[in-house]
């Protein structure tokens, strides 16, 4: 890695992105922060010297208008995509089928709003100068999740999303192989971070619990070290690696309410 380089991190003001955002900034990037709390973003952008930006990653204009940004941080080598969004529901409830809009959601955030910035993020680095080294241009890591393959009930529509995520990992980095961008994905079990405060509290015990090893939840700075990794090793491509202490999720989680 060249000794000035950038780094984009969505959502990366809190839990996953913001260890990320921190574990990159010491590597040396200067880290373009990507969130919808402006404020949050703002603070930790401070904190490493880096870039915020106010945007909900769904938004189409606010990524195109992030490229502009983005010529100032130049040349852009890595874009690691955190945002994410959880909301468990069943299919069919005590009322009835589950709302149309609690599906879109999940796959607009998770995934739509994950390819809505390695579009533009992909286009930036296909216009930089390839490194000395090994003339790669950068690499995409996205967030999948071990939902993606031992996903719950209640979460179809955020394992489908995840799935789409990882479905997305070789494709893309077939296609951008010839720029000399790579692109992976990784899966986190569970992490100790804001989303996981959501879940009720004897189920959260439950996956603890389940963990092979180490028994607990994982750590923000934990998956930061796995992206930096994957950042630092130009044969890491076209995969998906999980990360989950051997764990993998149980069938049936606690009934959610419908929305």
């Amino acid at each position: 890695m060249s000794d000035r380089w950038g780094a984009v991190v969505t959502g990366g003001a809190s839990g996953l992105g913001a260890a990320t955002a921190r574990r990159l900034a010491a590597a040396g990037a200067t880290v373009v922060i990507v969130d919808r709390d402006g404020d949050g973003a703002r603070r930790l952008a401070a904190e490493l010297g880096g870039v915020a930006i106010e945007a909900d990653v769904t938004d189409e204009a606010a990524a195109d208008a992030a490229a502009g940004v983005l010529d100032g941080v130049a040349p852009v080598r890595a874009l690691v995509c955190c945002a994410g969004l959880q909301r468990g529901a069943r299919v069919v409830g005590r009322s009835g089928s589950v709302d149309l809009g609690w599906f879109r959601q999940a796959v607009e955030v998770n995934l739509v709003g994950t390819f809505n910035w390695v579009r533009v993020v992909a286009a930036h680095m296909v216009g930089s100068e390839p490194d000395s080294e090994h003339g790669g241009r950068g690499v995409i890591v996205t967030t999948s999740s071990i939902t993606a393959f031992d996903g719950v009930d209640g979460g179809v529509a955020y394992a489908a999303a995840k799935a789409g995520v990882a479905g997305m990992t070789l494709p893309l980095a077939r296609e951008l192989a010839p720029h000399g961008i790579r692109v992976v994905s990784i899966a986190p079990g569970t992490f100790d971070t804001p989303m996981i405060a959501t879940m009720p509290e004897s189920y959260a015990d439950e996956l603890r619990a389940r963990v092979p090893f180490p028994a607990r939840f994982g750590r923000p700075e934990e998956f930061a070290d796995l992206v930096a990794t994957v950042v630092d090793n130009p044969y890491l491509n076209g995969e998906v690696i999980r990360i989950d202490g051997g764990l993998r999720m149980p069938a049936s989680a606690p009934r959610p309410q419908v929305p």
